[in-house]
């Protein structure tokens, strides 16, 4: 019985930590894991380190849900009226992230391949609902939202690619494998091309079997089935769920007549998780690690920022967007959390300590600094680009 009030803990705690910290116009997520930082073993103690390890489960099924959302949110049609510029621009904020993170580690830290490739993958993911919330908030309009919703929108799909590539180079490099052509990328190929297979088989199944539904019920009740049936498959295969689900969304939402409905009645189930899933991992921020990192995570932060910028800049001015856009796309994509913190946990799992958990803190450390600057710096931005008129 200790878990299931242990999940009340979760539930409760972040509800009451989002509450006070929206009073200061911060999004949710930030205050779920500040919630999960006091009430962790670091500070408060009400969750042991052991209960949070016991609730792994939840943590894995989070993840399982981003993945599926993010494939079944990306439209080829959508993306078609977008046009390849959008593609180009959202490649290079991305990539930008990537290269200054992975060479800063590399360069100035003298770390190994392995860390600075993990953890420069997952800085290119970005959380887009901070800066749509203020978007919202103050009725923003103009290029630059038409170029960020997008950009946004396809951002975490190329992270959860990259994050796949890097963390396959990363394992094959630690296992002590000669470093040759076929460890370094057949092998991850072949891991992602086996991962994409089974999401795509999985994804017709589903579209084939969805027609003989006959409820919303039974729609929710299947998909909740064909996720976790993917999620254990994966596993017990060895294979990247993220990239697997993600590519069962895909197929989903582009083939055959598949009715939307089951993306709206997930949506109903997954905010009680996704609040576990975020004040657990506040939970399990090592305060200790978190000090030892230090310098190598104030670098991460920066040089995530700077890779970001300066990717979106390069790759807008190469594809001819207006100097508003240019000089402000990349500090509206600063937040950072839920696919970043997701893959961390993946990380921490395949690389051997201390690098492992040093990534997982780091990240977690880097979403509530984004979180805390991140709407405040995209207000800045969009009001610089002319996108909100209300004076600030």
């Amino acid at each position: 019985m200790d878990i299931i009030f242990n999940i009340s803990v979760l539930f409760l705690s972040g509800l009451l930590f989002a509450r006070i910290f929206g009073k200061f116009k911060f999004p949710d997520v930030t205050g779920y894991l500040i919630g999960g930082i006091i009430i962790g073993p670091c500070v408060l103690g009400l969750l042991s380190k052991e209960a949070v390890d016991s609730m792994d489960a939840i943590s894995q099924l989070a993840l399982s849900f981003i993945a599926f959302s993010v494939g079944s949110e990306m439209n080829f049609e959508s993306i078609k009226e977008m046009g390849t510029k959008i593609l180009i621009v959202t490649f290079f904020e991305a990539m930008g992230a990537l290269i200054f993170v992975t060479l800063t580690m590399l360069l100035f830290f003298k770390t190994d391949v392995a860390f600075a490739i993990t953890i420069g993958s997952i800085a290119s993911a970005t959380a887009p609902a901070a800066t749509l919330m203020v978007i919202k908030q103050y009725n923003a309009k103009g290029g630059l939202v038409d170029v960020l919703i997008p950009v946004v929108a396809l951002d975490d799909a190329i992270c959860i690619m990259a994050f796949g590539v890097c963390s396959s180079i990363a394992i094959t490099i630690m296992s002590g494998s000669d470093l040759n052509f076929v460890n370094m990328i057949f092998e991850p190929v072949k891991e992602i091309f086996l991962a994409l297979i089974v999401g795509f088989v999985a994804g017709i199944i589903f579209i084939l079997l969805s027609k003989r539904l006959k409820n919303d019920t039974e729609t929710l009740t299947f998909t909740l089935a064909m996720i976790f049936i993917v999620t254990t498959v994966t596993d017990k295969w060895g294979l990247s769920s993220l990239l697997t689900l993600m590519m069962s969304g895909i197929v989903i939402s582009n083939m055959g007549s598949v009715d939307r409905r089951y993306q709206e009645l997930i949506s109903t189930i997954t905010p009680p998780i996704f609040i576990a899933f975020f004040v657990l991992s506040g939970a399990d921020l090592n305060l200790g690690g978190l000090k030892a990192a230090g310098l190598i995570g104030f670098a991460y932060v920066i040089a995530r920022v700077l890779g970001k910028f300066f990717g979106a800049m390069a790759s807008t001015k190469l594809t001819g967007f207006s100097k508003e856009v240019q000089n402000n796309l990349g500090l509206t994509l600063i937040p950072q959390a839920g696919v970043a913190i997701g893959l961390s946990l993946i990380a921490e799992k395949i690389i051997p300590e201390p690098h492992g958990s040093m990534i997982r803190t780091i990240i977690l450390a880097g979403t509530i600094c984004y979180e805390l600057i991140g709407p405040i710096v995209a207000k800045f931005a969009l009001k610089k680009a002319g996108c909100i008129e209300e004076d600030i």
